[in-house]
């Protein structure tokens, strides 16, 4: 997700770099980089042009303290106009009403019905929510069955009307039902259709008019590049929706749907899609998206997944285990796991400040631990307690039910030993002291 729009904004600011102070001349030849890197990230045409103009205002008003290059004051200005183009403030979902109602819209292959699933994990899990799921896609083949699939895979209810053709009734009798039952949102998926025709929007308009959302989203798939953009004025003008998801930001998209949908709707993207997983949609943080643009990771974002799957009971024991020097492969096993839920491998390593432009040429597999757990997944339960007992014949065992060599259960057993080791050096140096290791 915009590594090329990265790489070439980074090119940009080298031209500053050697400066003594920002000029007219250097300024506009770093902008015109600028805008032509905009313009490759498929940005409205309008909004590159706004974009660089305010820039350069801003830019060539500004005096260069002598502790500040030309060329990182010119990033400051870009980070902070990136993130007003992005909306500035990260945008609230506001639900009040009883059931609060979520309307979802958008055209169809869009990602709609995922979304409408992705949604319901996240109200469950960060506002604990009880979701109700309303199929009302009633035109496209199997999507009932998908969302279906999707609700009992998240353990979220789904209301449907199996020969029911109207879905403004659907929608109206999916309220009732949560109503009666005690559910505090209903989420919506409604049908879709290639393009944006008249009876879609007679239809989405009507449901909108009978069930009153607390909020309705525009869902649109962000690898559409300007299309989507276009796409979603067309909506708005109809819908005058609440907000907008991007999906498939993990994809080969260049981002600039990202950059133009806020300046061009004057709406704010209120989440993104980060993945195929149920738990793979993120709250839209403007200032966090331009970090990640300009290279410097989102340490904050990596910091609040890693808080998602921190449980203290469990880190409490994991502590002590440490300082008993009795950490083994069972501990070792759900830590992997816990690291796993936080997400995409890559995409987390890119949260990390100058981690991102090293590993953008390396191929990260999401399945990088999968042989790990194959080794420890092979190891008896005496094994994993005490990785001292492993023998000669018990390696050979253990990589022959792990479909893996004996030189990767001993790079294993070694890289845990020396892991242990560190581990352990840590949890007994006193507070404000460095550990000591050996040379």
């Amino acid at each position: 997700m915009f590594e090329n729009l990265s790489e070439r904004l980074e090119k940009s600011f080298k031209i500053l770099k050697g400066e003594g102070k920002i000029t007219e001349v250097n300024v506009a030849e770093t902008l015109k980089d600028v805008r032509k890197a905009l313009l490759d990230a498929d940005v409205n045409y309008k909004v590159a042009k706004s974009f660089t103009d305010t820039v350069k205002e801003k830019a060539l008003g500004q005096n260069v303290l002598t502790a500040v290059r030309p060329s990182q004051l010119m990033v400051k200005i870009v980070h902070d106009e990136l993130t007003t183009l992005m909306g500035g403030e990260t945008a609230e979902m506001e639900l009040k009403g009883h059931p609060s109602v979520i309307l979802m819209s958008g055209l169809q292959g869009s990602g709609k019905t995922t979304m409408s699933a992705k949604l319901a994990t996240l109200l469950k899990s960060k506002r604990r929510k009880h979701p109700l799921l309303a199929a009302c896609d009633v035109y496209r083949p199997a999507a009932i069955d998908q969302l279906s699939v999707l609700g009992e895979q998240i353990d979220v209810p789904v209301y449907k009307e199996i020969g029911n053709s109207n879905p403004v009734q659907i929608a109206q009798n999916a309220i009732r039902e949560a109503k009666a039952k005690g559910f505090d949102v209903v989420i919506v998926d409604t049908a879709g259709r290639l393009a944006v025709d008249e009876q879609m929007m007679q239809e989405i308009a009507a449901i909108k008019e009978a069930v009153t959302p607390d909020v309705t989203l525009f869902v649109v798939d962000a690898m559409t590049g300007q299309d989507a953009v276009n796409t979603a004025k067309e909506f708005n003008d109809r819908l005058d929706f609440t907000g907008v998801v991007l999906t498939k930001l993990d994809g080969d998209t260049r981002g600039g749907a990202a950059l133009s949908i806020r300046t061009v709707v004057d709406k704010p993207i209120m989440f993104v899609g980060t993945g195929e997983k149920m738990d793979a949609l993120d709250v839209f943080h403007p200032n966090r998206m331009a970090d990640r643009i300009l290279g410097m990771g989102d340490i904050v974002s990596f910091v609040e997944r890693a808080q998602e799957q921190y449980d203290e009971k469990e880190a409490r024991e994991l502590s002590r285990k440490l300082a008993k020097n009795q950490f083994d492969f069972n501990d070792f096993r759900a830590q992997i796991a816990q690291i796993k839920k936080m997400g995409n491998i890559k995409d987390l390593m890119g949260m990390i400040p100058g981690v991102g432009k090293a590993i953008k040429d390396i191929d990260i597999n999401d399945d990088a631990f999968k042989s790990i757990e194959a080794i420890i997944g092979s190891m008896t339960p005496q094994e994993r307690e005490h990785p001292e007992i492993i023998n000669g014949s018990r390696r050979e065992r253990i990589a022959k039910g792990s479909g893996t060599s004996i030189q990767e259960v001993n790079r294993l057993l070694k890289q845990f030993d020396e892991m242990k080791k560190m581990m352990k050096s840590v949890s007994n140096t006193p507070k404000g002291r460095m550990p000591k290791f050996k040379r």
